[in-house]
C-alpha cells in the first residue's frame, strides 16, 4: 500500500511526504538481499500480541529524522487520533529499493507479517525463494504448496531474472538501440576525422615535403599534423559536450541512479571520442612523416 502515517514527538512529518508499507515475514531481509544499515530485523518474538515493531527504509529516517538515530522513534498509521495500540517502534533501518516498475527507489516501511491485520493483503501474498537448485525449486514449492491447500493453485511461478527482465525490457531496449546508434555515430567521427586529415595531408605534401628537406624531421611533421588532430577533436568534442549539456534532459526516463549530465559520464564520452580521433590521425600523420621532396614536385 501506500499512504500517510504521524510519528510521535516534535518532529513532523514533511508535508507530502508518503511512502510504500509493506508486509513481509522472518528472513525477507537477508532472501532478497537488502542491507540492514541499524538496528535488526524482525525475529519469532514479532507476534500478534507482542509490541508492535516496524523497520524503515534510509530514506525515511533521513527525512522524518534527519540528524538523528531513528532507531527507538515510534510512527502510528492512524493519522487522525492514534490510539496507544496503534503506535509501532522503528527497530531497524534498510537502505532503499526498487520495488516497481517506476524503477525508482520509494521511501519504504516494512511491518512484520505475524503482527498485520489487513487480512486484504494477504490474499495477494508473493513467497521468494533463494536457492541454487534452479531445475527442482518449482517442483519443490507446488509440492509445498499443495501439502499447505491443495485446492489453491501456484499462479505464477517466475525467476527473479525473469521478473526484473520483464520490468525492465523496454529500458534495456531502448538503451541497446541508443548504444548501436552511439556506436555508429563514434564510428562516423573517427571516418571523418580520418578523411579530413588525410585530405588535409594531401593538399599539403608540397609544404610537408619542402619543411623536410629544410631540416624537419618526421616527429615535427607527426606532431604538426596531430596538432591539427587535437585542434579537430577538441573543438568537435567542444560542440559536442555544449549540446550534450543542453539535451540529455530528455533521456532522463532511460537512466537509472545516473543523473543526464553526469560528470564522470561526461569525461569518458569525451575521452573516448577524443581517443578515437587521434587513433584516427595517426596513419595519416605516418603517411606526412614518409613524404620525400623528389616524389611530391614529379608527382604532378
Amino acid at each position: 500500500m501506500m499512504g500517510d502515517f504521524v510519528v510521535e514527538g516534535p518532529s513532523p512529518v514533511p508535508h507530502g511526504f508518503g511512502l510504500d508499507k509493506t508486509l513481509v515475514s522472518i528472513g525477507y531481509f537477508a532472501t532478497m538481499k537488502v542491507r540492514l544499515d541499524a538496528g535488526r530485523d524482525f525475529s519469532v518474538g514479532d507476534v500478534a500480541g507482542a509490541p508492535k515493531v516496524v523497520i524503515v527504509s534510509r530514506s525515511v529516517a533521513n527525512r522524518v529524522w534527519p540528524g538523528q538515530d531513528a532507531i527507538g522513534k515510534r510512527v502510528s498509521m492512524e493519522t487522525d487520533h492514534p490510539g496507544s495500540d496503534s503506535w509501532m517502534t522503528v527497530i531497524g533501518v534498510v537502505n532503499d529499493v526498487v520495488q516497481d516498475r517506476s524503477m525508482e527507489k520509494h521511501a519504504t516501511m516494512y511491518f512484520p507479517i505475524q503482527q498485520s491485520d489487513w487480512d486484504f493483503i494477504l490474499g495477494h501474498m508473493t513467497y521468494v525463494v533463494r536457492t541454487s537448485a534452479d531445475a527442482t525449486t518449482a517442483r519443490a514449492m507446488r509440492a509445498v504448496l499443495r501439502d499447505v491447500d491443495p485446492t489453491v493453485p501456484a499462479q505464477q511461478l517466475m525467476s527473479m531474472d525473469d521478473a526484473l527482465m520483464d520490468v525492465a525490457a523496454e529500458p534495456v531496449f531502448q538503451t541497446r538501440l541508443l548504444s548501436v546508434f552511439a556506436a555508429i555515430a563514434l564510428l562516423l567521427a573517427a571516418i571523418g576525422t580520418y578523411g579530413v586529415l588525410a585530405y588535409d595531408v594531401a593538399e599539403r605534401t608540397r609544404e610537408i615535403a619542402l619543411r623536410m628537406a629544410l631540416g624537419a624531421t618526421p616527429a615535427n611533421v607527426v606532431a604538426m599534423v596531430m596538432r591539427r588532430t587535437i585542434l579537430l577533436a577538441a573543438s568537435g568534442a567542444a560542440v559536442g559536450l555544449f549540446g550534450a549539456l543542453a539535451l540529455t534532459g530528455v533521456l532522463t526516463k532511460s537512466l537509472y541512479d545516473v543523473t543526464p549530465n553526469d560528470p564522470a559520464t561526461m569525461l569518458v564520452v569525451v575521452l573516448t571520442i577524443v581517443g578515437v580521433a587521434l587513433l584516427a590521425g595517426f596513419a595519416p600523420a605516418r603517411r606526412a612523416s614518409r613524404v620525400h621532396v623528389l616524389t611530391a614536385f614529379l608527382a604532378d
